[in-house]
């Protein structure tokens, strides 16, 4: 087996599927399915269990993806070795961030990224935070932004900037009758969440960091809502706040520019929570996403200062 086949292999264990895995390698599922047969025979015994729903590795596969993983990590680390000699002529680098957050950060970071390093190729994976430290883990990520703090991750997480967590809603929705101004210059409100017990939130998935964050802040302030599509993604739970279906939790630096929509703070302070950018622990930094990491931050650094000039 060659490194590429070896990656075949763990996109199966990753995706579950053959047909997954074949669409996320852009190629034909039957190609994939024949090679893992050649591969299987060639070992001497299964890789996967073929099941109704996909593919599960067997005892022995398991080993041998384990082993495949690390082979395909040295590998690539190799690679960022010999890139980072070559002086950031070349290289790429494996990034992590959750798809609404990267909506709106990661496009200008990534043009400017670009220009100042034309030759390093950027892959993207989108997950939530929980899901990006896993993959950090692995090693398969070489940075990753997540909402912070870590939950298995202490070392190699170096802070990037503050985001806030308010609510979404349209202009025209009767929760507007109970929010206060910030400031009389600001044109910005904040809400006690007791007075919005009334109202239906679109609560979002309890497995998201923005999920459980609004599920905790109503807790505390002993609301009891009404919610309405508990399962949305949180792009969706701000869209449909904003077509006036409800009140629904999203990020500050999420907001879309010009959109005709209300966004309140939580209570007086604000709700806020942490950006960082992880790294694998104790592995080789290389010089590509240490650049990469330079670039986020000082394409942040704008955005928090705009933020926090709105309150102060």
């Amino acid at each position: 087996m060659d490194m590429k086949e070896l990656n075949y292999i763990v996109a199966i264990a990753d995706e579950g599927s053959i047909s997954a895995a074949a669409e996320k390698l852009f190629m034909a599922q039957s190609s994939l399915s024949q090679a893992l047969s050649v591969y299987e025979a060639e070992l001497g015994t299964p890789i996967f269990v073929r099941t109704s729903r996909g593919v599960r590795p067997t005892p022995s596969g398991s080993v041998f993806i384990s082993h495949a993983r690390q082979i395909l990590n040295h590998y690539r680390l190799a690679q960022s070795e010999v890139w980072d000699i070559e002086g950031l002529n070349g290289g790429r680098v494996e990034f992590g961030i959750s798809s609404f957050r990267g909506t709106y950060l990661l496009p200008p970071a990534l043009k400017q990224f670009h220009a100042s390093y034309p030759q390093i190729q950027v892959e993207i994976t989108e997950l939530d935070s929980w899901d990006l430290e896993d993959r950090i883990l692995k090693g398969l990520l070489d940075i990753a932004l997540i909402a912070a703090p870590s939950e298995k991750i202490r070392h190699s997480c170096d802070f990037l900037m503050k985001d806030e967590i308010v609510l979404a809603a349209s202009v025209s929705h009767p929760v507007m009758a109970f929010a206060h101004p910030c400031s009389e210059k600001s044109g910005e409100y904040w809400i006690d969440l007791k007075d919005t017990k009334e109202f239906t939130y679109i609560l979002g998935s309890p497995g998201t960091v923005l999920g459980t964050m609004l599920r905790r802040e109503l807790l505390k302030a002993g609301v009891e809502p009404a919610a309405a599509s508990s399962q949305v993604s949180a792009p969706m739970a701000a869209a449909m706040a904003r077509a006036g279906l409800g009140l629904a939790a999203t990020y500050r630096s999420c907001i879309p520019a010009h959109e005709p929509a209300q966004y309140l703070k939580i209570g007086r302070k604000g709700v806020f929570l942490d950006l960082a950018l992880i790294y694998p622990s104790g592995g080789y930094r290389s010089k590509a996403a240490a650049a990469l990491g330079e670039v986020l931050r000082q394409t942040y650094l704008g955005l928090e200062r705009e933020a926090r000039q709105i309150y102060d």
